[in-house]
């Protein structure tokens, strides 16, 4: 088999992205009757490429306004795009919630809303609630993505902590009927979850929210303690009438990228072994992925070279050093780390938005020959993952992925790819 693996490695991430952009998964999820006036709103890193779908689609009337990421805006013509930060965020979030907010209150059951959702929305559309400031939004944010909570449990105190989400805004848009259109970047594809679920009713408490800044220590201003032990702070609940005409529909998730990814593969000749949406420490979830590569690199289970290793999901990065990084260069520190260079395997880890945390690449390679060639650099990989600096690590050996925003977000995609013998390491 004649294979370039880092090209193969660079092929399967492109095939994921290309199978959750919206250009190729919104159209046919649009209502079939596309004509008369439309309300578009969005929120997430794939708000202004799927707003350029529905102008393309819709027959009648189109006006609106999303919000996306610096950087992640899109020319649209009728839809207003606005930027905004992520994942901490900004006045310019706070000013466009409110905007979006107002464009749909005072609405009829006449009128339709069309709702452009994915991942980054939570920090894009950020609206506090009565008494708290976007400072202590800001904060609570900040030590939430330092912490290691999951994405779950983030998105719980941030649905509490907001106007807008936790089906507040699906509330607002009452009468009207509202299709909201999702482009799911959390595991297990949870309505609830994605984007903090602005339209759908949420099940999660206050009372857990509390629970959460609790147990990662996260120091709660007084403001916000008294927002959350009040009764009002509470999210729409399931039952809640208001979301009787607000309909849900998932239109790419992370799973669809993975089976891309596999097809990608098995056409190139390796057989792929999904381990799915994952969740969990970077740096822990690596060496569980370093202990399946060595199994098959050793054993031929649970299966023989030449095979690919795809998950995805979101990991979580402990933040204890001064380094720069994000949860992909994280994981692939680690998993340098773990393996040592072991003969004949290959890897890349990238988010699928393009972007890895808050730095400019959306991820890195690694090579049989990473680990050694970085230590005649000086690095070590351990001291390096003890500071948190996989950019720095993956930037030395010139390593980096680099894709520039791609206006989509389906999470990471990690693979590692075993060659059957260890003749073509480099």
């Amino acid at each position: 088999m004649s294979v370039d693996p880092q090209q193969l490695l660079r092929e399967l991430f492109a095939t994921a992205i290309d199978a959750a952009h919206p250009q190729h998964v919104l159209e046919a999820h649009l209502p079939k009757d596309r004509s008369g006036r439309v309300i578009v709103i969005g929120a997430g890193k794939a708000a202004a490429a799927m707003a350029q779908v529905v102008e393309r689609c819709w027959q009648g009337e189109v006006s609106g306004l999303v919000v996306t990421r610096y950087g992640h805006g899109a020319p649209c013509e009728k839809i207003e795009v606005v930027e905004a930060a992520h994942p901490v965020p900004d006045a310019a979030g706070l000013a466009v919630a409110k905007r979006v907010l107002e464009l749909v209150s005072n609405l009829s059951e006449d009128d339709r809303v069309i709702f452009l959702l994915s991942g980054g929305g939570s920090a894009l559309l950020a609206l506090p609630a009565a008494g708290i400031t976007l400072a202590d939004k800001q904060s609570i944010n900040k030590a939430l993505l330092k912490s290691g909570a999951t994405i779950g449990e983030m998105n719980c105190v941030r649905k509490h902590l907001s106007a807008i989400k936790g089906g507040r805004l699906g509330k607002a848009c009452w009468p009207a009927t509202v299709y909201t259109y999702a482009i799911s970047d959390v595991p297990g594809d949870l309505a609830t979850v994605i984007a903090s679920g602005p339209t759908v009713a949420d099940p999660s408490t206050s009372a857990e929210a509390l629970a959460i800044l609790k147990r990662y220590g996260i120091e709660v201003p007084v403001s916000v303690r008294n927002w959350l032990q009040s009764p009002e702070s509470e999210t729409v609940k399931p039952g809640d009438p208001s979301l009787a005409r607000s309909h849900f529909q998932l239109i790419a998730r992370p799973q669809q990228s993975l089976e891309a990814a596999a097809v990608k593969a098995r056409q190139a000749g390796f057989s792929p072994l999904i381990l799915g949406d994952l969740e969990g420490e970077s740096r822990d979830v690596a060496k569980v992925h370093a202990g399946i590569a060595r199994q098959i690199v050793q054993h031929g289970q649970p299966l023989a070279a030449p095979c690919v290793i795809l998950s995805g999901g979101e990991t979580t990065v402990t933040v204890r050093g001064n380094g720069r990084g994000g949860r992909n260069a994280e994981f692939l520190l680690s998993l340098t780390d773990s393996l040592k260079g072991l003969p004949g395997v290959y890897a890349l880890a990238g988010d699928t938005d393009g972007i890895d945390g808050s730095e400019d690449n959306a991820g890195a390679l690694m090579t049989p020959g990473s680990y050694a060639r970085a230590a005649a650099l000086g690095l070590s990989a351990s001291d390096e993952l003890d500071n948190n600096n996989g950019y720095g690590y993956f930037a030395a050996l010139d390593a980096l992925i680099v894709t520039e925003p791609t206006r989509t977000n389906v999470n990471d995609l990690r693979a590692i790819l075993i060659l059957e013998s260890p003749k073509h390491d480099a």
